[in-house]
């Protein structure tokens, strides 16, 4: 038993922007599917509910706690998306290389802020 190879523990592992852009794609993904979903049902509610619950809902999520919720989910949108596009890149062979795979790792947050930037700059410019 002394000869076998011990397994890889977190301890051993350093830190890196992959690793931080896997958890993060997992988180996005799970936040999209609980806070999106509740946002979605709480909207299709207040259209079938009529009006006045319309007009409560579209008070609500234009305040600036509805703002925050807003653009928290279209950042994790986006965030996904980035991850989601490094990973098919991986999946079809490419960047598998140490830079080029932390490059793409650091370049996929930041592509996510920008992008979430650049949506909400056109929505608030409408």
């Amino acid at each position: 038993m002394g000869n076998r190879p011990l397994s890889p523990h977190l301890q051993i592992w350093k830190w890196g922007p992959h690793m931080l852009v896997s958890i993060l794609h997992r988180v996005t993904g799970d936040g999209m599917a609980l806070v999106g979903l509740f946002v979605l049902v709480w909207w299709l509610g207040a259209i079938a509910s009529g009006p006045e619950y319309y007009a409560t809902f579209a008070g609500l999520i234009t305040s600036p706690v509805g703002y925050v919720v807003l653009v928290g989910l279209s950042w994790a949108f986006f965030t996904h998306l980035m991850s989601g596009l490094r990973h098919f890149v991986l999946d079809i062979g490419a960047g598998y290389e140490l830079d080029t795979n932390r490059a793409w790792s650091i370049a996929s947050p930041i592509m996510a802020v920008a992008l979430t930037a650049g949506f909400w700059a056109l929505i608030l410019n409408k």
